[in-house]
């Protein structure tokens, strides 16, 4: 069996393999490889292993946006909605222009 040192990564030719699958039993380079569950395996086996992982979590993953959204929606309308009811709540004569004098120097 050839020496660990001589052997290249299987995905990146040019670089220098550090380790060894143990699931694959490929050589692979730092890139390659990641620690799961205290043993270094390569990127492909660790994807093998996630998904059933993965699933599970992100079971209604899919229902965030559109739910972040209709929130959204709701809070804009009910903001509107209070400045609308506010602006009603202000006295006719606020909207007639009759509130305040034209010239303030009329008003004293």
């Amino acid at each position: 069996m050839p020496q660990l040192i001589h052997q290249r990564c299987q995905n990146h030719f040019q670089r220098e393999a550090i380790a060894r699958c143990p699931e694959c039993l490929g050589h692979f380079c730092r890139e390659c490889i990641s620690e799961h569950e205290e043993r270094i395996i390569c990127a492909a086996c660790l994807r093998k292993l996630a998904p059933a992982q993965s699933i599970r979590r992100r079971r209604f993953a899919w229902m965030t946006h559109p739910a972040a959204c209709v929130v959204g929606l709701i809070l804009a309308w009910l903001f509107f909605y209070a400045i609308g009811e506010a602006l009603l709540e202000l006295p006719d004569s606020f909207h007639e222009g009759t509130l305040w004098p034209v010239n303030w120097s009329e008003g004293r």
